[in-house]
């Protein structure tokens, strides 16, 4: 996305807490009071958005982050916690003045929106979760430790069938190879030991008893093909928050944001009216 699509365009830092540089994109500035603040999947970062961020504008401002140890944003050493990402939203949306927001994720994004929104009602006022979980299951803390193993052990490359195969349909990949070739790069450009400790924080992470603490307007979507975050995964999110929608996205995988960002556009602008007339 350049500046001919939106002068108003800032991409900067915010050192939080605990020293780490956060990384982010504000699109629209922050007179407009209509702000949505978005978390991308893990191993992406903030530009995974652009699809999104482009049919949100410009009736809304975008706060897009690069999560602690990706993109532009430090490679902080682990161990990582969910908690501790939504500590670092909290402190870039404070020290921008940019609340209060609908905060929204996708896949890793997603368990952090779920953290925010449900430790941080005083800054949201809806939340998007997408292609996401509350929880990855009895197994997650072993598959997820395996596979930052493997990363450790060989690198990024070795996982990236992996990982194709898992973000988007069979007829997608086809049909768009030159956004898959951006994911790929964009995976490969990961630092290791920040994947690893990433992937291991998802295995660890239990939001299940945050569920009925979020309040606010909230929205599920997910793919009907998901096979990473399942739409099992995601009828449990929507059964355990109370008042939230639920959309399965047909013929989609795990990165509904790029593989039918318009879907993901739309439920999110009907987020904002809820969010709008809860106020």
């Amino acid at each position: 996305m350049n500046n001919q699509f939106n002068p108003d365009l800032v991409s900067s830092h915010v050192t939080v807490r605990d020293g780490t540089r956060i990384g982010y994109s504000l699109y629209g500035g922050t007179r407009n009071p209509i702000r949505v603040v978005l978390v991308h999947s893990l191993a992406m970062d903030r530009h995974f958005w652009t699809p999104v961020v482009q049919k949100l504008l410009p009736r809304a401002s975008v706060l897009a982050i690069d999560a602690r140890g990706h993109g532009a944003s430090d490679k902080a050493a682990g161990p990582y916690t969910v908690p501790l990402f939504a500590q670092d939203v909290h402190d870039v949306v404070a020290a921008l003045q940019f609340q209060p927001v609908l905060i929204a994720g996708a896949s890793m994004g997603g368990c952090v929106a779920l953290q925010l929104a449900a430790t941080c009602p005083d800054i949201c006022t809806a939340v998007g979760l997408i292609d996401t979980t509350a929880w990855y299951g009895e197994t997650a803390s072993q598959d997820w430790n395996a596979r930052a193993q493997k990363a450790e052990t060989g690198g990024l490359a070795p996982l990236v069938d992996f990982q194709a195969t898992r973000w988007f349909s069979d007829a997608f990949r086809a049909d768009h190879p030159d956004v898959l070739q951006r994911c790929v790069d964009t995976f490969l450009r990961n630092d290791v030991a920040a994947f690893a400790a990433t992937g291991r924080m998802l295995g660890d992470f239990d939001g299940r008893a945050l569920m009925p603490d979020v309040k606010v307007p909230c929205c599920v979507i997910v793919g009907e093909e998901d096979y990473a975050a399942t739409p099992a995964m995601a009828r449990a999110l929507h059964a355990g928050i109370a008042g939230s929608t639920l959309v399965e996205v047909p013929k989609a995988r795990h990165l509904t944001p790029l593989e039918t960002p318009d879907v993901v556009a739309a439920e999110l602008h009907t987020l904002l009216d809820r969010a709008h007339c809860a106020r």
